[in-house]
């Protein structure tokens, strides 16, 4: 099996090479040039086998081609569309809901999703050092956190994040501490397990939550350390990943999930409501069901977040609550999605459905 390491460094980053991977017209290429420029292309070779040859309208293609569509100056749609500015405790550290934290670990992913609601941020997809000076970078917003640095640096290391351990540490009503990014298992495993080793020594937190797309894009990405560091300590760990179609699904993704599953780590599913990926019935029935074979259970549907750049893949809420109906129809209650929506400033999700 290949390391995963080598897996991600050796991502496709040129719309061109994609495209010829892909089997595609030379023109679409050429139509993503611009954006591509904006918010650079990443996916890893491992995604490239479940996306149909040939076809620029692919489900799985969506999601990582750059498209003309995302340099619309589209009004509602902004750069910090979650207001994350506003609830940033320290650089790396917002708390929007009540006991808990997220933690911006890295800015580094293992693919760029054309509707990432932190687009503006990741940009160059470098390491985010916690604890660093907030920059404004050219093109992009200021988001009071630490600017991505170079691909070429240091990762992040535990005294990285001291400040934001230290914030965690002085609030007792803390009790879950997400890890996010950019992704957080772009992280080497020795790193992440220093720092959960660090976040367990905090006698009132009890659950450590993993947001990540890398099982899905890098399967190879659960490894024996992984698991090892997940459940090395007192702390409950909670996996939440993404998977936004079903053909997103192929057997080594099964056999990483299965892993965690099996390791005794529960594994929950976010999948974005995105036009032209899964808003239709049978496709999220579909989902839906493969999730539940392979013992991930369905979590959020997130309405799409109005991130400037993405709102080509937005669908209307009256849509996405007539698709939640006809799942309710389709499924049994266990494996039914629920339909959310996420705004700045609010003390918990809407459930729309």
């Amino acid at each position: 099996m290949a390391d995963w390491r080598a897996v991600l460094a050796d991502a496709v980053r040129d719309a061109a090479e994609l495209c010829r991977l892909l089997g595609l017209d030379p023109s679409v290429a050429a139509a993503a040039q611009d954006a591509e420029a904006c918010f650079p292309l990443l996916a890893p070779r491992t995604l490239l086998g479940r996306i149909r040859r040939g076809d620029p309208e692919d489900p799985l293609l969506l999601q990582v081609l750059p498209r003309p569509a995302e340099l619309a100056d589209v009004p509602g749609f902004r750069s910090d569309p979650l207001g994350e500015a506003a609830a940033t405790i320290c650089p790396g550290l917002l708390q929007k809901y009540r006991g808990r934290a997220l933690m911006v670990t890295t800015a580094a992913c293992a693919v760029h999703c054309r509707y990432c609601f932190r687009r503006h941020l990741i940009g160059q997809a470098g390491n985010l050092t916690i604890g660093g000076k907030p920059k404004r970078r050219p093109g992009g917003a200021d988001l009071g956190l630490p600017c991505p640095q170079p691909p070429a640096t240091r990762g992040p290391k535990v005294e990285d994040w001291e400040l934001a351990l230290r914030r965690i540490a002085d609030d007792t009503s803390i009790r879950e501490v997400i890890l996010s990014g950019g992704d957080p298992l772009a992280i080497e495993d020795a790193q992440l397990a220093q720092l959960a080793e660090r976040l367990a020594e905090i006698p009132h937190l009890r659950r450590l939550r993993v947001h990540t797309r890398l099982p899905v894009m890098i399967p190879q990405r659960v490894t024996d350390e992984l698991l090892s560091w997940l459940r090395g300590t007192r702390l409950t760990p909670v996996m939440v990943v993404q998977v936004n179609h079903p053909a997103e699904i192929d057997t080594a993704v099964a056999g990483a999930l299965g892993r965690l599953v099996d390791a005794g780590v529960p594994v929950l599913n976010q999948a974005v409501l995105l036009r032209g990926v899964n808003d239709d019935a049978e496709v999220l029935a579909e989902l839906c069901e493969r999730l539940i074979d392979i013992r991930a259970m369905p979590y959020y549907l997130p309405q799409l977040d109005p991130v400037a750049g993405g709102a080509h893949f937005e669908v209307p809420e009256a849509a996405g609550v007539r698709l939640i109906g006809e799942l309710r129809r389709r499924l049994p209650g266990y494996a039914v999605v629920r339909y959310v929506r996420e705004t700045a400033a609010e003390a918990s999700k809407e459930v729309l459905a």
